[in-house]
């Protein structure tokens, strides 16, 4: 089969899968209903929040896509294990495991890219029409390529992670938390400045000026490393993908 083809039977795959589904509408709406949270009470009281501009409104709702593009990375490949187990007919069609597991991570990109491109501008336009301010369009296009590439490399990040464990269930959980609850990137920081360097606090920065603890890498080089980690998990995960079937 042809890497074309190869793409489109991937893509078609994940389209068919409400789990994919679920995640794009958590990234969607989850978003766009704490945006309107968000706005409302600025429009309430704007004198009673720390943040009034439209921006800083939408952009705090942001990080909710991420749980988004986990669930999307984290179905992507753990769909393969579940039912039927799909893998065996994945792998009649492609036998090259390699070019299976680059076009799970294309759709991934594709998906999440889709979902940030639909998603941002309307939270942003959303949260212009209740609060009524103006809204710089440069800072608005700076931030929402910055916020799309943290949702698309902790989407690649949780299919690296789910090649691991083949199952969904540990990763889901796992980044879910990590990404929303408790972050244990964070914890760390707070006890020895390693805990920077970990993928989702050295990107952190990348949704712009939403407030988030002090120090650490800058928006440039956090989004280095934690596009350093992304490419690092993937390659891991190809090798051992790679080796499982080696060793049949």
């Amino acid at each position: 089969m042809t890497r074309s083809r190869a793409l489109a039977a991937e893509l078609h795959k994940t389209l068919t899968l409400p789990a994919a589904w679920a995640g794009v509408t958590v990234a969607l709406l989850g978003s766009l209903l704490i945006t309107v949270l968000n706005a409302y009470a600025v429009h309430a009281d704007p004198s009673a929040v720390a943040f009034t501009a439209p921006l800083e409104v939408a952009f705090a709702a942001m990080p909710l896509g991420t749980v988004g593009a986990t669930v999307i990375g984290v179905t992507v490949f753990s769909s393969e294990f579940t039912g039927e187990r799909q893998i065996t007919a994945t792998l009649a069609a492609v036998p090259d495991r390699v070019l299976v597991l680059t076009a799970k991570a294309i759709v991934v990109v594709l998906l999440v890219a889709v979902t940030a491109v639909v998603t941002m501008p309307l939270t942003i336009g959303v949260a212009r029409l209740m609060i009524g301010e103006s809204v710089s369009i440069p800072e608005a296009v700076t931030r929402c390529l910055g916020a799309a590439l943290y949702w698309i490399l902790s989407g690649l990040i949780a299919l690296a992670v789910t090649v691991f464990t083949r199952s969904g269930v540990v990763p889901m959980v796992v980044l879910i938390v990590n990404g929303s609850l408790v972050s244990f990137s964070l914890l760390l920081s707070k006890v020895s400045a390693l805990g920077f360097w970990l993928p989702d606090m050295a990107g952190r920065r990348l949704f712009g000026d939403v407030p988030t603890v002090e120090g650490g890498l800058g928006v440039v080089p956090g989004a280095l490393v934690m596009a350093g980690w992304t490419a690092l998990l993937l390659v891991a995960a190809a090798a051992v993908f790679h080796r499982r079937d080696t060793m049949g």
